[in-house]
């Protein structure tokens, strides 16, 4: 074999190895950059580096109830609301629906019950938010409580677990609202999406399967509101219980 014929060799080699190492990025390594959908109002957010929290009620002991008493009461503690959604299913009268930790402290215990509506569709699940900033989206049945657990909300169901769309969903379903979710990528960032028209859970779940997400939340239906300023989407309103809100320091 030739001098020449071994370098050719070696640059097909390299060539090969260069050409899988973009197939490879492209497949699994750009999804977060999957193109957003019209139908949607979607949020990205770095648990580790931006400021999110659940919020329920203020420090006089009210529920807050809207996303304007909510920006408000933020305002009074010098920062800006940048984003903000209804966070969960809720009773009458304002309280969580389920699970609800705020500032390490356990005001609502989890709900393991059986019962009709949304919330009991099977399986429901969990978003909390540790003491290290740290996000986690998991089912009910394999939910542990521990001491760093500083933020949580329990809701249903499950839109995507183990990055597959929640099998009781169908495709051709006419059970359409407004709903809104969360969903976990790979990387731990947390994405919320809220659908701007009527949609069924099983599109809900696609479009979360589709940007990435391994494991994804309905939060609930057609009382969703979304606050977003960035992208001109401004809904202040609302009769919730908790809520999520994303601040930074106000100027």
């Amino acid at each position: 074999m030739t001098k020449n014929s071994i370098s050719f060799s070696n640059i097909k080699k390299r060539n090969t190895f260069y050409f899988i190492s973009l197939l490879f990025l492209f497949c699994f390594g750009c999804k977060e950059n999957i193109k957003e959908d019209d139908r949607f109002v979607t949020f990205r957010i770095d648990p580790e580096k931006q400021d999110i929290q659940l919020y329920w009620k203020n420090n006089k002991g009210e529920i807050m109830k809207s996303i304007d008493v909510l920006r408000n009461n933020v305002e009074t503690q010098h920062k800006k609301l940048v984003f903000a959604m209804n966070g969960g299913m809720f009773e009458p009268d304002n309280c969580p629906k389920g699970l609800y930790i705020e500032d390490f402290k356990i005001l609502k215990p989890l709900d393991t019950l059986q019962g009709t509506g949304n919330f009991y569709l099977e399986p429901n699940g969990v978003l909390y938010l540790t003491q290290n900033n740290r996000a986690c989206i998991i089912e009910t049945k394999q939910y542990q409580h521990n001491k760093n657990i500083r933020f949580a909300t329990q809701s249903g169901p499950m839109l995507i677990t183990n990055r597959k769309i929640n099998p009781i969903f169908q495709k051709n379903s006419k059970n359409l609202n407004i709903r809104n979710g969360v969903g976990i990528l790979e990387n731990g960032k947390l994405v919320f999406a809220m659908s701007k028209k009527e949609i069924s859970f099983y599109h809900l779940a696609e479009y979360f399967k589709n940007l990435g997400c391994k494991e994804a939340l309905y939060l609930d239906g057609y009382v969703s509101r979304t606050y977003l300023p960035e992208k001109n989407w401004i809904q202040k309103d609302g009769n919730f219980g908790v809520m999520i809100g994303v601040t930074e320091p106000s100027e």
